[in-house]
């Protein structure tokens, strides 16, 4: 009767004792700060302040675009280490949740054994026999000081911790994959343009030689033509090996060859272009989306939780046990002789001497790096986030003015073209304006993909597109 009170003030006590600070936010955290959950910067024109969608890559309505994202999130390598390391982590969560409580468990054995006689204070020597042992044995520990709870609860903010880490490697994915098929598609224009203008400038060679043959020119306006040439020439190559660049990046992203990646893929010779302005939502939104953020806070989670289970380590472990069984000859295994059975409490405390308080401290000290980390990571998600704002917003104005001076430059090349068709200017004016427009034009080309490899770079620092749902 007494052991069944016993039983009971335990698990009484167990229900209300938790060794150790329960988690919270810190309030001086910089997460819970004012100013960093306000309005983000949206001086751009094509900045808009609106949810940002999971799916932020189907804004460019770009069918093959969409099929290697949806091809990279089945295969990625990363990915697959991400959801291993998650699965290691739930199976953690695991152990530790079945820690403590009931245990059972059964031994059987046989042995020819002499045993000591005057372990039984006989002097004469004990006979050689064969013993067995067969024992059924359970058990209940106590919680008493929550510290097996506070092990489950580190153990939770750990795996959240992962998964947001298997969520940022996946944005991060994503923003690779589209990132290397932009430089693709803006290489590929830019070398269209750059032979354009190459085409263009063989002819101005060929008219400054016929000029100089004719005596209405030198050798000098030759030699500078081809030496422009040439260095048209030149920038082929670049070209060429971005492009290669962008295939190889897919294929690796894909884990497949470049034979094998979507059909047209390498052709591909218009850029991904936005329908609607870049939305970006808020501060308070970004931190709470942002996978990065919510690893860091977990962790703190976790650290704090430790503290707990380091705490616990001050105090004794209760359990109560019994067990039932037989031990003895194996011939009389069974009998009343050989039968046994027990129940009682078994306490285990080790007296803490031995560095507990000094992990504890450990624990404590873990937990404020945590805390620092964890503002950290918020302060540079916002920084970050500005920045790439800032310079998307540069990018724009850059790309709207080398779009007003290329159509300037066609105005002026369609103008002399005209003039040049009634009498009143050379072939070569015509042609040095065309060329003007040209060489223009390849400038707006690359300013394009500077964009739009601008607002892969936005898209990555507000964190869109990690949820399982966003895989439609």
């Amino acid at each position: 009767m007494k052991q069944l009170v016993l039983a009971g003030l335990c698990l009484a006590i167990d229900a209300c004792t938790m060794v150790g600070p329960d988690y919270t936010v810190p309030a001086d955290a910089a997460v819970q700060r004012d100013d960093l959950n306000g309005p983000l910067r949206q001086d751009a024109a094509n900045v808009v302040s609106a949810p940002v969608p999971e799916d932020w890559w189907q804004l460019y309505q770009d069918p093959r675009l969409n099929q290697l994202v949806r091809q990279a999130l089945a295969a990625n390598s990363d990915l697959r280490v991400a959801a291993a390391n998650l699965a290691k982590a739930r199976a953690q969560v695991e152990v530790a949740e079945s820690a403590g409580g009931f245990n059972a468990g059964v031994k059987a054995g046989a042995q020819r054994l002499q045993e000591s006689g005057e372990a039984f204070l006989q002097p004469e020597k004990v006979p050689v026999a064969n013993i067995g042992e067969a024992v059924i044995s359970a058990s209940y520990q106590f919680d008493l000081w929550g510290t097996l709870k506070r092990g489950t609860e580190a153990a939770k903010a750990n795996a959240d911790a992962v998964q947001a880490a298997a969520d940022t490697a996946r944005i991060t994915l994503v923003a690779d994959v589209v990132k290397a098929y932009t430089q693709v598609c803006s290489a590929n224009e830019e070398y269209h343009l750059a032979h354009e203008s190459l085409d263009l400038q063989r002819q101005s060679v060929q008219l400054t030689q016929r000029l100089r043959d004719a005596g209405r020119g030198d050798d000098s306006q030759v030699t500078r033509s081809q030496t422009q040439f040439k260095s048209l020439s030149a920038e082929l190559p670049r070209f060429k090996a971005e492009r290669e660049t962008g295939l190889y990046a897919l294929a690796a992203l894909l884990a497949k060859p470049v034979e094998q990646l979507p059909a047209g893929t390498g052709d591909c010779a218009e850029l991904p272009h936005l329908a609607q302005r870049v939305p970006v939502g808020d501060g308070a939104a970004l931190l709470k989306r942002r996978p990065d953020v919510r690893q860091a806070e977990r962790q703190l989670a976790a650290a704090t939780a430790n503290i707990g289970v380091a705490t616990g380590a001050l105090y004794p472990d209760i359990s109560i046990g019994a067990q039932v069984g037989t031990i003895g000859i194996l011939d009389n295994l069974g009998e009343p002789s050989t039968n046994r059975w027990g129940i009682g409490p078994q306490i285990s405390w080790s007296i803490p001497t031995n560095g507990t308080r000094a992990r504890i401290r450990m624990a404590e000290a873990s937990t404020q790096a945590a805390l620092a980390h964890f503002d950290g990571v918020v302060l540079n998600a916002i920084r970050e986030t500005q920045t790439r704002l800032a310079q998307y917003s540069a990018l724009l104005d850059r790309r709207d003015a080398l779009a007003e001076a290329e159509r300037s430059a066609k105005e002026s090349a369609d103008q002399t073209h005209l003039r040049y068709q009634v009498g009143r200017e050379s072939f070569l004016a015509d042609l040095q304006a065309t060329r003007t427009y040209t060489d223009v034009r390849a400038q707006l080309a690359a300013a394009n993909g500077q964009v739009a490899m601008g607002q892969v770079a936005v898209f990555l620092a507000l964190g869109g597109g990690w949820k399982d749902g966003a895989e439609r």
